[in-house]
């Protein structure tokens, strides 16, 4: 069936029929200072192809040399997963041919990674706890990067050409795959992202990854397969490739529910394939045939000795890792007061440490909470990008609230501050001195727009006369117009009692 054909069927109506079983491989990029199997540097975002040796090229001649930082955080990613760690494991060659593999193939684990059956238990956004068993982590190379120019979107498909940075070729990695999950139901996207958000925490608290999905540190391939209410035979599964931030796993997972069950309910087969993920879209199209291990031509890598662990080396390790996250959120929610269901919140909407990382520049943290949960929130969403990308920073929430403290804006204000920020306008003081934003306190201007508001409103005027100062409320209202919203209400109501002669 050609994707022009296949037929959606609504997600609910799709699990009413079958059950989805889902699998996950996790790549993890490790922030070593090297490359796994040479002396070029690892780094983010230099001119393309610079971070390049002859060993990342498998020039004639060069041999590679393990780096043992690369197989340290190896062995403690095994560990925060609760797996057994090998006692010996070696390399192998896993064959194919593509313009971003300059060797022509790539040195990965095949059938004795250096860790296996573990498992992570998966608190959802109502505090249900699912456990998800990892069948093995093992270590590889990362690929080069292709970049595809004169296409749409830079997508492969239409593109008259493809620029190679082999920067990224020889980056260490570990690939993080689990047993096939069962059992999720309608809950298979929030699992899925709920999964490869706990996997982007634990790597993060050991820092062994700068694990920023948009840099690609974390990337995830989505297994789902369908089968029929009451069988117990998998159905024939699809890998959605390099799905690159929290959201788009949870619409991959949906989205290929639908899809297959359209497929089935067709009376067709699907195919067991690699698809690609279109975020603007939100859609799947298909890539190529699904290669099984035996396609590859896995033989043991010639060039590299085993790796020999001992209990003395894991225990070493084992000594070295931090706190574990589930311990981490008990003691963060317990030092910052919030109630479960706020922290639950926050959890859920991926901003912990954020909030963490602003309270620790300064800021309390129910401030914190506020601008995160709140506006900055408010408007990722309205962009439709995670909060964390919109630009705001600690350092924004703080000088927000400096400015409000200091009564030079009021909330309405900084809100309107904070769009600039994240508008490349600069900081918010720059933004306030700018935009003339700051809040009127002068009382000579407070005082005329006052005497307007009290002459066009004698009524409201006669109540406050008579004791009912909450009716000060409706002569703020014309004052913060006149002011364009930038009066100091507060102050605004002790003018008007003050020429009244009223107290306070």
């Amino acid at each position: 069936m050609s994707a022009a054909t296949e037929t959606l069927v609504d997600f609910d109506e799709a699990l009413e029929t079958y059950d989805p079983v889902l699998g996950f491989e996790v790549h993890v990029e490790l922030n070593t200072k090297t490359k796994m199997f040479s002396s070029a540097p690892n780094a983010f975002g230099d001119e393309p192809n610079t971070n390049v040796n002859e060993v990342d090229l498998g020039l004639p001649g060069v041999l590679p040399v393990v780096n043992k930082a690369g197989v340290e955080y190896a062995i403690m990613i095994g560990l925060a997963l609760n797996c057994k760690i090998a006692e010996t494991c070696g390399f192998a060659r896993k064959n194919y041919f593509y313009p971003d593999t300059p060797k022509n193939f790539q040195t990965s684990q095949y059938d004795d990674p250096i860790a296996y059956d573990g498992y992570i238990d998966i608190e959802l956004e109502d505090g249900e706890v699912f456990r998800v068993e990892i069948e093995r982590a093992h270590m590889e190379e990362d690929a080069g990067k292709l970049t595809h120019m004169g296409g749409a979107a830079g997508r492969i498909q239409g593109a008259d050409f493809s620029l190679v940075d082999y920067n990224r070729a020889g980056v260490p990695l570990v690939e993080i795959v689990t047993k096939p999950v069962v059992g999720a139901g309608k809950r298979a996207p929030e699992l899925a992202k709920a999964y490869v958000a706990a996997i982007r925490e634990i790597v993060k608290n050991l820092g062994v990854s700068d694990a920023r999905m948009e840099r690609g540190n974390v990337r995830c391939d989505a297994n789902v397969s369908l089968m029929p209410k009451g069988a117990d035979k998998f159905g024939t599964r699809t890998e959605t490739k390099n799905v690159n931030s929290l959201r788009a796993v949870d619409h991959a997972v949906r989205f290929e529910i639908s899809r297959q069950a359209g497929v089935l309910n067709a009376g067709d087969t699907v195919t067991q394939e690699t698809r690609h993920w279109h975020e603007d879209t939100r859609t799947t199209t298909s890539g190529r045939p699904k290669s099984d291990a035996d396609d590859y031509r896995y033989f043991p890598e010639p060039d590299l000795v085993p790796i020999v662990t001992s209990a003395a080396w894991i225990e070493e390790l084992r000594s070295r890792l931090p706190e574990p996250p589930a311990e981490r959120r008990k003691r963060l929610q317990a030092e910052w007061g919030y109630a479960d269901a706020e922290f639950r919140d926050v959890v859920n909407a991926g901003l912990m440490d954020a909030i963490e990382e602003t309270i620790a520049a300064g800021a309390s943290a129910a401030v914190a909470r506020k601008w995160w949960m709140g506006e900055i929130s408010r408007l990722a969403k309205n962009a439709d990008v995670e909060p964390t990308e919109l630009g705001a920073t600690p350092a924004t929430i703080i000088e927000l609230n400096s400015l409000i403290e200091a009564k030079k804006i009021n909330d309405k204000i900084a809100r309107q501050v904070l769009e600039f920020v994240i508008a490349g306008e600069g900081t918010p003081t720059e933004i306030v001195e700018a935009r003339g934003l700051a809040v009127v306190n002068d009382d000579s201007a407070l005082g005329a727009a006052i005497d307007d508001a009290m002459a066009q409103m004698p009524g409201v005027v006669e109540k406050i006369k008579g004791g009912k100062l909450q009716a000060v409320g409706a002569l703020i209202g014309p004052v913060m117009k006149a002011t364009r919203g930038q009066a100091d209400a507060g102050r605004v109501r002790e003018l008007v009692l003050e020429k009244l002669g009223i107290e306070g």
